[in-house]
């Protein structure tokens, strides 16, 4: 269907959708993860110890029951006897929840007492004497805890007889499974607590986020002031400072754009004008010489018009996209001559000398990166100028000065016109202003595009008379472009 969305444009919408996150959900997500992930690792543990503090306190009665059969076990004569007495069978068999084993086994494995069916030990063919060892086992098939140890009797050393008592583990795993209750149960109320109030501290944390997004939105489009960041915490200030930097900027652009659009205006107004009384008074005239002349007006009403427009655009272009334009190695040296030969003809025609001097081309060393359409608007718009205002059988000399060392080079334009006074000079660099007492047609933006191409490439614009002695002082304009070591700062 035709409406439906191409297939590359629904990709890039899911990929936008991925990647669009929202930052409460991802702080909630990395302080909750690893609280959620630790909680299982916290039970295992809880386990573990559990299982620790249960099993020590039956050991060690293990321990002592072990301890008091080894008196039991005699020697008469050659053999070896264990008579276990009454009362100490009765204790081993005083546990109602557990099952008590014991086995007493003589040497070459002979059994003397108890279990026959109990386990060996691992240990037995290294018996290891008076001590106490313990193991896990089983005994008819029942898990177990063992206690065993190797006596001595008669202090013989072959003479060795294996004790071994065994008791099952229900008291140790009904323990263990208190324990854990004990500490699970608390942990199952907590960590909902827990999640809320880290919910919580997140709404909280991020409220000031809101407010700022409210103030925001609430703004009228007109509205460019400052955003306030006295209630903006720490985290977000700098992204604050960013936006007030960026509205900063936009408000100067806009007020840029406001001003030109009215001195446009206002330019334009006269030679518009201009056409069109000059069209209603030719309409009106029958005489050809002054339809004639009413043309020729016209035809000078128009060109200047153009020429307004086409020193608007280049303002514009200079202040709006100087940076943003391609960048090349420029020899400012064949630059110059190219304008100062394409600008001859008009020269000639309003009589004026007009020359260059310095060299047919720059060292491959003393090339400067800047962009070419821009330069080349700079320097005719300094020589278009330098001949407007000089007069007929005036002079106009283009020059361009370079230090092979530094990397300095300097564009001069000078004339020998009326000038431009001292205190004007830095007026004239802005836009649509003219020194009074010139009587040139003229707009007011050549040297103001000039100074903002200048601003463009890091060069500085200077101004000063190029006659100081005579009568008619002249302008002298000096371009100059920073060097290798400048730049490179």
């Amino acid at each position: 269907m035709a409406n439906e969305p191409h297939e590359s444009e629904r990709i890039s919408f899911g990929l936008f959708q991925r990647e669009q996150r929202s930052l409460f959900g991802e702080i909630l997500d990395w302080m909750l993860t690893p609280l959620l992930l630790l909680w299982p690792l916290s039970l295992a543990l809880t386990w573990f110890v559990a299982q620790s503090i249960a099993t020590k306190p039956f050991d060690r009665a293990l321990e002592f029951n072990l301890q008091a059969l080894t008196p039991f076990v005699v020697k008469k004569g050659n053999a070896v006897s264990f008579n276990l007495t009454t009362q100490a069978r009765d204790l081993l068999r005083a546990d109602d929840s557990d099952l008590v084993y014991y086995q007493v086994m003589g040497p070459r494995e002979r059994l003397i007492s108890g279990e026959g069916a109990f386990p060996l030990p691992p240990e037995h063919g290294k018996p290891v004497t008076d001590r106490v060892l313990l193991r896990d086992d089983v005994v008819h098939g029942e898990d177990v805890r063992v206690a065993y140890t190797w006596v001595e009797v008669g202090g013989e050393p072959d003479q060795r007889v294996l004790i071994q008592v065994a008791e099952t583990k229900g008291k140790r795993s009904t323990l263990a499974t208190e324990i854990i209750k004990g500490v699970m149960v608390p942990q199952f109320v907590i960590l909902p607590l827990a999640v809320l109030l880290v919910w919580l501290a997140l709404v909280r944390g991020i409220r000031p986020l809101n407010t700022l997004e409210q103030r925001i939105r609430a703004r009228k489009p007109d509205d460019l002031s400052p955003i306030e960041e006295s209630f903006i915490p720490q985290e977000v200030a700098p992204l604050v400072s960013s936006i007030n930097d960026l509205l900063a900027r936009l408000t100067a652009s806009l007020t840029t754009q406001k001003r030109f659009l009215a001195d446009a205006a206002h330019q334009l107004k006269t030679p518009l004008a201009g056409l069109r009384m000059q069209a209603e008074l030719a309409q009106r005239e029958d005489n050809p010489q002054e339809i004639r002349k009413s043309l020729q007006q016209i035809a000078r009403s128009s060109a200047r018009a153009t020429h307004t427009v086409n020193q608007l655009l280049a303002l514009a272009r200079a202040e709006t996209t100087g940076r943003a334009l391609p960048s090349a190695q420029i020899d400012l040296a064949q630059l110059v001559t190219d304008v100062v030969r394409d600008s001859v003809p008009r020269a000639l025609e309003h009589g004026i000398d007009l020359g260059y001097e310095g060299p047919e081309e720059m060292p491959e060393i003393c090339l400067m990166d800047g962009n070419p359409t821009l330069l080349q608007e700079m320097v005719r718009n300094l020589v278009d100028n330098a001949i407007n205002y000089s007069g007929r059988n005036g002079m106009v000399t283009a020059r361009v000065l370079f230090d092979r060392f530094s990397g300095v080079q300097i564009l001069q334009v000078e004339d020998n016109g009326p000038g431009i006074p001292e205190n004007e000079r830095d007026l004239v660099l802005q836009p649509f202003y003219r020194a009074l007492g010139t009587n040139v047609d003229g707009s007011g933006l050549g040297l103001a595009i000039v100074h903002e191409i200048a601003q463009q490439h890091g060069a500085a614009v200077l101004m000063e008379d190029a006659h100081p002695e005579a009568a008619r002082r002249g302008l002298k304009v000096s371009i100059r472009f920073a060097g290798r070591k400048s730049r490179d700062d």
